[in-house]
């Protein structure tokens, strides 16, 4: 259940994209390797599981790094399935450790 209205933050201090909500906090932390934004780990408290928290951090997540033009390095076994359920975002990831 993916919702529009949820406000993403960039943590940049933490290097962590968050979403605040009824006082908990979901993340999908983040890393810069040379050119490439590694997306490292995705955390969503059990009070807000099954309400597509993980899917919007990872789509905010993967346009961010869109407008920034820099590939995207997948080590969160979260994202590296939403990707794998969201081939639109394929491109993104660095060609030269995934492929074309």
């Amino acid at each position: 259940m993916e919702n529009d209205s949820i406000t993403v933050i960039n943590n940049e201090e933490n290097q962590q994209l968050e979403i605040r909500l009824n006082g908990e906090v979901a993340v999908l932390t983040y890393r810069f390797y040379k050119k490439n934004i590694a997306f490292m780990h995705t955390t969503v408290p059990d009070a807000l599981k099954g309400r597509g928290i993980a899917s919007t951090l990872a789509r905010h997540a993967f346009a961010w790094a869109k407008e920034l033009k820099k590939p995207v390095m997948v080590y969160c076994p979260f994202v590296a399935k939403f990707v794998k359920e969201h081939p639109e975002y394929r491109s993104q990831l660095d060609p030269t450790l995934y492929g074309k």
